[in-house]
């Protein structure tokens, strides 16, 4: 069987940053042990498997381990190949996947706007051994829960750079992840994010996460239009936007490869 492979760095517009993800194009779908096997060969935080439907692409997405219920980065990068590639006269595409309904992509010149449900985090209690598996050196000012994961609010940029991660103990904290935030210095706000569970020991960059950062920010600032980095080894930039219950998380996008895999 051959498989139409291309890797495509998201949130960025530059290869070797942002978030690298593979998309796979398929002409029907394969059992799930082989689509865990694919994504464990690619070996990126994330590959999105495509089989066109007789209205939409349906989409899944799979990490090395396991297949996750949304992913931003790949989303995005799914949307980069279809529009650039195969529907170059279309500015938008729409996928159906299975937990999350029907997801748009728009594309506005360079930039891509995948529209998500937002999801308010909500206060919540730290668990035991949260502050010794980031090495905090004091507890955190604030920690809430989104969409199984523990927010972290630290008190500053450089506070969030100086986390360093114990993914050991961060994966006791399964099914929940674990994201650190503060405010930025030269944007709106800044985070890192750790999944070890689910085969991402440190995500590069997040675009889910935003459906809970986006609010909290927009709350806390004062305003809808914000401007995130995510302050991983490769780094990477998102636009994102509040508008009622949805949130628009917006950013670039780069092919770093494309190929034919052999199964």
């Amino acid at each position: 069987m051959h498989i139409p492979l291309f890797h495509v760095d998201a949130f960025t517009d530059r290869p070797f940053t942002g978030n690298p993800a593979a998309v796979c194009l398929l002409d029907s779908w394969l059992d799930d042990g082989r689509l865990r096997k694919v994504a464990a060969e690619n070996n990126l935080s994330a590959t999105a498997f495509l089989v066109q439907g007789n209205d939409l692409y349906e989409l899944r997405w799979f990490t090395p381990l396991c297949e996750v219920r949304l992913c931003g980065h790949a989303t995005i990068a799914a949307a980069y190949i279809l529009l650039n590639r195969f529907q170059p006269q279309s500015d938008s595409i729409e996928f159906r996947t299975k937990f999350h309904g029907v997801l748009k992509v728009h594309r506005q010149r360079d930039f891509f706007c995948l529209y998500l449900r937002a999801m308010a985090p909500e206060p919540c209690s730290a668990p035991d051994g949260l502050s010794e598996a980031l090495e905090l050196p004091s507890a955190p000012r604030e920690v809430l829960e989104a969409n199984d994961t523990y927010l972290v609010v630290l008190t500053s940029e450089d506070a969030v750079r100086r986390v360093r991660p114990n993914f050991g103990l961060i994966e006791k904290f399964h099914p929940y992840a674990v994201a650190v935030t503060a405010a930025g210095v030269d944007c709106d706000f800044v985070s890192r994010y750790f999944a070890p569970s689910y085969g991402v020991p440190e995500d590069t960059v997040t675009g889910s996460l935003h459906c809970a950062l986006t609010p909290y920010w927009a709350q806390r600032l004062g305003r809808s239009h914000l401007h995130a980095r995510q302050l991983s080894e490769r780094g990477g930039e998102l636009w994102c936007e509040l508008n009622g219950d949805r949130v628009v998380v917006k950013g670039k996008a780069v092919l770093s490869m494309e190929g034919v895999l052999e199964i």
